[in-house]
């Protein structure tokens, strides 16, 4: 079985700044072991697989994933250790790969995913996803090693949606924050840092150690519980987001009643085949 892998960097503009995702387009779906274990040897944060969409009177999808509303494409998304039900950034470049490389002409993508209708549309050089919006509420109830696992952190408030989301008091106590990866593991949960930005509305940085991944360069996801939460905030429906990650990456986006619009531009790094002896 020979399949072809793309490698993009995502929400950037710069060859290795953003978050690389590998995009695998399918036929047909693959079972869901080889999947995993793809992506486990690419150890990338997120693996996309992308099948046209078919009717369920055609073919039996995964549960979750299928053509009920005139989808486009299904998509799925593999950590190396696991799969998740959303994923901004390898979602923004299984769409670069759709609209750039495969030569997808329509004006907008519509996929289907286990967190429901995901559309994508291609604006010049940037890339605008509608997803979900996630409004974390407070959340009283969090660990008790929570500061200790982020290094210390003075924590203004802390708030939980699908993640926990952790207000810091500003943008340097962000990036200086220091985590204990073995301590976040032990919280069972996926952590989001935000605060207000200096030269953007918002910045954060976002640690999964649950899923094997320590820290998320710049997470897509994370964003549909930080939009409509700085939305609320800062009283802005359009905000400019930086996620402070080592290679970083920047988000343009916008609350929109339900759903929440991030968008971004990505770069091509990598095409290769991937050979698998049966």
């Amino acid at each position: 079985m020979n399949l072809t892998l793309y490698q993009i960097d995502a929400f950037t503009d710069k060859i290795f700044n953003g978050n690389p995702a590998a995009v695998i387009p399918l036929a047909t779906w693959l079972d869901e072991e080889l999947m995993q274990n793809i992506a486990m040897e690419n150890n990338l944060a997120e693996t996309a697989f992308l099948c046209p969409s078919f009717t369920v009177s055609e073919v039996s999808a995964p549960d979750g994933v299928g053509d009920l509303e005139g989808t486009d494409f299904d998509i799925r998304w593999f950590t190396p250790v696991s799969e998740i039900d959303l994923c901004g950034h390898a979602t923004l470049a299984s769409a670069f790969v759709l609209f750039n490389i495969m030569d997808f002409h329509k004006e907008e993508i519509k996929l289907s995913c286990k967190s429901g209708i995901l559309k994508v549309k291609k604006e010049g050089e940037t890339i605008r996803m509608d997803f979900p919006s996630w409004k974390p509420e407070r959340f009283n109830d969090y660990p008790a090693e929570l500061q200790n696992a982020l290094g210390g952190a003075e924590i203004v408030g802390v708030y939980k949606h699908r993640d926990l989301l952790v207000e810091l008091m500003n943008e340097d106590e962000v990036k200086k924050c220091n985590p204990d990866f073995a301590l976040i593991n032990k919280t069972g949960y996926k952590i989001i840092i935000t605060a207000p930005g200096k030269e953007v509305d918002f910045v954060s940085r976002f640690f999964a150690p649950t899923v094997g991944i320590n820290e998320d360069p710049v997470t897509g996801s994370a964003h549909s519980q930080l939009i409509p939460f700085w939305s609320d905030k800062l009283g802005k429906e359009k905000l400019i987001a930086k996620q402070l990650s080592k290679r970083g990456g920047m988000l343009l986006c916008e609350q929109k009643g339900d759903r929440v619009m991030m968008g971004g531009s990505c770069i091509f790094y990598m095409k290769g085949e991937i050979t698998i002896q049966q």
